[in-house]
């Protein structure tokens, strides 16, 4: 397991902001960091100029900042108000506990720990479900507790109640599809909103649903692609953290669309889970605003 109890950079709060745009919101939260002590460290933003909706990422260090964690947003209620601004507060040394749920399918899996235990993910990781029991030998090799909850029809709401269980007993904060070829009921997403990030192997829109290499196949494309997006009650449409693709050609048969979509997934979720982690992720309808 990796060590992350000592971070390699010191603290800092993280303001995520949206709201609609008006004159004078940089300054009025610029000027709050400065009034409590604060150093800011980055800023980025962004409007959306057809919405007319104003996205901030500010992100200041805690040393010589006169407010405690539970006294910043009380602080900056008189701002959230004049702005009608939603505000979420975020540490930078928060470890968010995250479960990985996975099926046959193990690249992705196998991705994201190595990635976690060679500390680029700043996460814990207590818990590996999986509907295919061959994927224990995988969470074996990095020390993850490993549970097995096979699922058909007739089981699946018994499946999903002892899922729903070992999250809860975990404490898990983020629930990381790694290729789970598992539908989650709306009860599921619902416990976590915004807070289940799926891996899709296609370029959404195009190919919703199963089989999207072989639909991609006899469409004839040129390009395929992978998608990380947060699930939702409806069926990969939620909202898109990051996307790539890759070429092919007329010569590369469903075999070789697989193989070259493997390493776009892989990649592609990873970059989601980091931006999630890092706390670059603001959600407004369906769109997202990813601050890189």
């Amino acid at each position: 397991m990796p060590d992350i109890s000592s971070p390699a950079a010191e603290a800092s709060a993280i303001l995520l902001i949206a709201c609609p745009d008006r004159k004078g919101l940089v300054a009025a939260v610029s000027e709050f960091v400065f009034r409590h002590g604060g150093d800011v460290v980055h800023a980025d933003q962004h409007t959306d100029e057809q919405e007319q909706v104003f996205f901030q990422r500010v992100e200041f260090r805690l040393r010589d900042f006169d407010l405690g964690p539970n006294e910043i947003l009380p602080a900056l209620a008189p701002i959230t108000e004049r702005f009608s601004m939603r505000c979420d507060l975020r540490f930078s040394d928060s470890v968010a506990r995250t479960a990985v749920l996975v099926s046959k399918q193990a690249h992705c899996l196998y991705d994201l720990l190595a990635r976690w235990r060679m500390g680029e993910l700043r996460a814990d990781i207590p818990l590996i479900i999986s509907n295919d029991e061959s994927n224990a030998d995988v969470a074996a090799q990095f020390g993850v507790p490993f549970r097995w909850l096979p699922v058909d029809p007739p089981s699946r709401s018994v499946q999903e109640e002892a899922m729903l269980g070992l999250l809860r007993q975990a404490d898990i904060e983020l629930v990381i599809l790694a290729r789970y070829m598992q539908i989650l009921s709306a009860r599921v997403v619902d416990l976590y909103p915004q807070r289940i990030i799926n891996i899709h192997h296609s370029f959404l829109p195009a190919f919703v649903g199963g089989r999207p290499y072989h639909q991609a196949y006899d469409r004839g494309v040129k390009l395929i692609g992978a998608t990380a997006h947060y699930a939702t009650t409806d069926l990969d449409q939620g909202p898109i953290i990051e996307q790539d693709v890759v070429r092919v050609s007329h010569r590369d048969k469903i075999p070789d669309l697989v193989r070259k979509g493997r390493d776009l997934e892989m990649v592609v979720l990873a970059r989601a889970v980091w931006f999630h982690l890092n706390h670059r992720v603001l959600v407004y309808g369906n769109k997202t605003v990813v601050f890189s």
